[in-house]
């Protein structure tokens, strides 16, 4: 399927599943502003070349008045999979503007190689958000959906004892009038799996020894935990993320914000 048939796809064969989310989530958390210039973050992976396909359709026949600068980072990648993350980029016409940094190397040693995918992650965006200042761009779009959402509400309520969740768009701490969007919020993994399986696109998974190892994680323990969820209770993943909208202030036991922890009266 060629570049003009892979769009057209996203326009009317996944319009209701892929492109309308888009555009929902677009409005409803207002991720873009006239005047933005947004650095759309592309790794190679599924998520993120759905995002950059999506937002150069919005570019061409959006209402928005917004910039966008394509940025992918290499951070330490073999020259193999170097040479296919550039043919995709090709092959999908999309401008990106690939630098290097050495996020896999330093990751591997500062942990030993045990479990760097925490770190690998921070200093990946950590990154990203500086290519995006340098840029002078406002805000810097990360691929992240739907399921990820539920995913971080499940690892904070049963790994920290939190109740919080991935947020549409955020405010950077270290870098001042930098947001981060998520625009592709409510869009479905399943739906941009199918979207990948009927285009035949082939993207670039982490790369990572981590990866190639098929070492497991928290998240895939949570991804396998809402499935069996939802095939228990129906819309188990949807009411996930319901819940994060539907908090009733009144009947939890306390909060936390920027001053502290509050606890309610018989609170502990």
């Amino acid at each position: 399927m060629n570049k003009v048939d892979i769009e057209r796809s996203i326009i009317k064969t996944y319009r209701k599943e892929i492109k309308s989310r888009f555009i929902k989530a677009i409005k409803e958390y207002q991720l873009i502003e006239d005047g933005d210039k947004i650095a759309i973050a592309i790794s190679g992976g599924k998520d993120s070349i759905l995002m950059a396909k999506l937002f150069q359709l919005l570019s061409r026949h959006g209402i928005k008045n917004f910039e966008v600068r394509y940025i992918s980072m290499d951070p330490g990648f073999s020259k193999d999979t170097r040479r296919k993350i550039e043919d995709l980029y090709s092959f999908l016409d999309i401008p990106v503007e690939i630098f290097e940094t050495d996020v896999f190397k330093v990751a591997k040693f500062m942990t030993g190689g045990e479990n760097p995918c925490y770190l690998c992650a921070r200093m990946r965006r950590g990154a990203l958000y500086q290519k995006a200042s340098d840029l002078g761009c406002n805000k810097l779009a990360l691929g992240h959906h739907f399921d990820d959402v539920i995913e971080t509400v499940m690892l904070n309520l049963l790994m920290a004892g939190s109740f919080k969740t991935m947020m549409p768009k955020l405010r950077a701490d270290n870098f001042e009038n930098m947001e981060l969007i998520r625009p592709l919020y409510l869009i479905r993994e399943k739906d941009i799996i199918r979207f990948v399986n009927f285009t035949g696109l082939k993207p670039i998974d982490c790369a990572c020894e981590v990866e190639a190892g098929k070492i497991g994680s928290k998240r895939n323990d949570m991804k396998e935990l809402i499935k069996d969820l939802s095939g228990k209770y129906a819309n188990a993943d949807i009411n996930i993320f319901r819940a994060t909208e539907n908090v009733s202030i009144d009947m939890i036991l306390g909060y936390k914000d920027k001053n502290g922890k509050h606890l309610f009266p018989g609170g502990y």
